[in-house]
Protein backbone atom coordinates (compact mmCIF):
# COMPACT_ATOMS: atom_id res chain seq x y z
CA UNK A 1 0.00 0.00 0.00
CA UNK A 2 1.45 3.23 -0.72
CA UNK A 3 0.34 6.41 0.59
CA UNK A 4 0.30 9.60 -2.51
CA UNK A 5 2.52 12.73 -1.81
CA UNK A 6 3.84 10.94 1.78
CA UNK A 7 6.24 13.65 2.49
CA UNK A 8 3.83 16.29 2.07
CA UNK A 9 1.13 14.55 4.36
CA UNK A 10 3.72 13.99 6.55
CA UNK A 11 4.50 17.90 6.94
CA UNK A 12 0.57 18.94 7.14
CA UNK A 13 -0.16 16.39 9.89
CA UNK A 14 3.27 17.63 12.69
CA UNK A 15 2.11 21.17 11.57
CA UNK A 16 -1.61 20.57 12.88
CA UNK A 17 -0.63 19.10 15.57
CA UNK A 18 2.04 21.83 16.46
CA UNK A 19 -1.00 24.23 16.15
CA UNK A 20 -3.12 22.56 18.53
CA UNK A 21 -0.60 21.88 21.01
CA UNK A 22 -0.46 23.53 24.17
CA UNK A 23 2.87 25.65 25.24
CA UNK A 24 4.44 25.68 22.25
CA UNK A 25 6.60 29.44 21.43
CA UNK A 26 6.33 30.82 18.26
CA UNK A 27 9.74 29.91 17.48
CA UNK A 28 10.80 27.63 14.88
CA UNK A 29 10.60 23.70 15.82
CA UNK A 30 11.87 20.92 14.17
CA UNK A 31 10.39 17.27 13.96
CA UNK A 32 12.16 14.59 12.97
CA UNK A 33 10.22 11.21 11.08
CA UNK A 34 10.96 7.79 10.58
CA UNK A 35 8.54 5.45 8.69
CA UNK A 36 10.13 1.78 8.75
CA UNK A 37 9.22 -1.52 9.63
CA UNK A 38 7.54 -3.80 12.64
CA UNK A 39 10.93 -5.03 13.87
CA UNK A 40 13.14 -2.00 13.76
CA UNK A 41 9.74 -0.61 16.07
CA UNK A 42 9.89 -3.70 18.20
CA UNK A 43 13.75 -3.45 18.75
CA UNK A 44 12.78 0.78 19.88
CA UNK A 45 9.86 -0.28 21.99
CA UNK A 46 12.45 -3.15 23.92
CA UNK A 47 15.03 -1.04 24.18
CA UNK A 48 13.27 2.44 25.35
CA UNK A 49 9.95 1.12 26.77
CA UNK A 50 11.06 -2.18 27.89
CA UNK A 51 8.06 -4.13 25.80
CA UNK A 52 9.10 -6.71 23.27
CA UNK A 53 6.55 -6.08 20.87
CA UNK A 54 6.21 -3.51 17.96
CA UNK A 55 3.58 -0.77 18.11
CA UNK A 56 2.33 2.10 15.45
CA UNK A 57 4.50 4.97 16.66
CA UNK A 58 7.10 5.78 18.98
CA UNK A 59 7.89 9.39 20.28
CA UNK A 60 11.30 10.48 21.70
CA UNK A 61 11.20 14.26 22.43
CA UNK A 62 14.85 15.92 21.91
CA UNK A 63 16.59 17.15 25.16
CA UNK A 64 16.47 20.83 25.70
CA UNK A 65 19.50 22.28 24.07
CA UNK A 66 20.56 26.02 23.47
CA UNK A 67 20.81 26.61 20.02
CA UNK A 68 22.32 29.83 17.94
CA UNK A 69 19.44 32.39 17.31
CA UNK A 70 16.89 31.50 13.90
CA UNK A 71 18.04 27.79 14.05
CA UNK A 72 14.84 25.32 14.63
CA UNK A 73 15.13 23.84 18.07
CA UNK A 74 14.64 20.21 17.42
CA UNK A 75 11.31 18.64 19.67
CA UNK A 76 12.45 14.88 18.59
CA UNK A 77 11.40 12.10 16.57
CA UNK A 78 8.48 10.36 15.43
CA UNK A 79 8.74 6.61 14.24
CA UNK A 80 6.00 4.64 12.57
CA UNK A 81 5.77 0.81 11.87
CA UNK A 82 4.86 0.96 8.25
CA UNK A 83 3.95 -2.78 8.49
CA UNK A 84 1.82 -2.54 11.93
CA UNK A 85 0.13 1.04 10.36
CA UNK A 86 -1.04 -1.32 7.05
CA UNK A 87 -2.74 -4.16 9.62
CA UNK A 88 -4.71 -1.58 11.64
CA UNK A 89 -5.91 0.12 8.60
CA UNK A 90 -7.37 -2.96 7.73
CA UNK A 91 -8.72 -3.92 10.95
CA UNK A 92 -10.01 -0.97 11.65
CA UNK A 93 -11.33 -0.40 7.85
CA UNK A 94 -9.66 3.20 7.32
CA UNK A 95 -7.66 4.40 4.81
CA UNK A 96 -4.19 4.34 5.27
CA UNK A 97 -3.43 8.28 4.74
CA UNK A 98 -5.70 8.71 7.73
CA UNK A 99 -4.53 6.66 10.21
CA UNK A 100 -0.77 7.81 9.06
CA UNK A 101 -1.56 11.15 9.84
CA UNK A 102 -3.49 10.58 13.22
CA UNK A 103 -0.54 9.06 14.39
CA UNK A 104 1.55 11.63 13.61
CA UNK A 105 -0.94 14.07 15.34
CA UNK A 106 -0.52 11.62 18.22
CA UNK A 107 3.03 11.32 18.64
CA UNK A 108 3.81 14.89 17.86
CA UNK A 109 1.56 15.76 20.63
CA UNK A 110 3.86 13.08 22.09
CA UNK A 111 6.64 15.24 21.82
CA UNK A 112 4.69 18.74 23.49
CA UNK A 113 4.28 16.91 26.63
CA UNK A 114 0.70 15.63 26.19
CA UNK A 115 0.08 12.15 27.41
CA UNK A 116 -2.92 9.32 27.93
CA UNK A 117 -0.98 7.09 29.91
CA UNK A 118 -0.88 9.04 33.14
CA UNK A 119 -4.42 9.28 33.70
CA UNK A 120 -8.84 9.60 32.16
CA UNK A 121 -8.79 13.41 31.81
CA UNK A 122 -5.23 13.61 30.50
CA UNK A 123 -6.15 10.71 27.79
CA UNK A 124 -9.28 12.54 27.18
CA UNK A 125 -7.69 15.99 26.65
CA UNK A 126 -5.22 14.12 24.29
CA UNK A 127 -7.63 12.90 22.22
CA UNK A 128 -9.68 16.63 21.95
CA UNK A 129 -6.38 17.92 20.64
CA UNK A 130 -6.09 14.99 18.02
CA UNK A 131 -9.62 15.03 16.70
CA UNK A 132 -9.55 19.04 16.72
CA UNK A 133 -6.01 18.76 14.78
CA UNK A 134 -7.05 16.08 12.22
CA UNK A 135 -10.33 18.06 11.68
CA UNK A 136 -8.09 20.53 9.99
CA UNK A 137 -7.06 17.95 7.84
CA UNK A 138 -10.41 17.01 6.94
CA UNK A 139 -9.77 13.51 8.52
CA UNK A 140 -13.09 12.42 10.72
CA UNK A 141 -12.65 11.71 14.27
CA UNK A 142 -10.78 8.39 14.45
CA UNK A 143 -12.90 7.44 18.28
CA UNK A 144 -15.47 7.18 16.34
CA UNK A 145 -16.54 3.52 15.74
Amino acid sequence: MAVPDLEALAVRAVEAALAFGPGLSADPVEVSVLLTDDEAVRTLNRTWRGKDRPTNVLSFPAAPQPLPPGLARPLGDVVLAYDTLVRETGEQSKPLAHHLAHLLVHGTLHLLGQDHETGEAEADAMEALEIEALATLGIPNPYDS
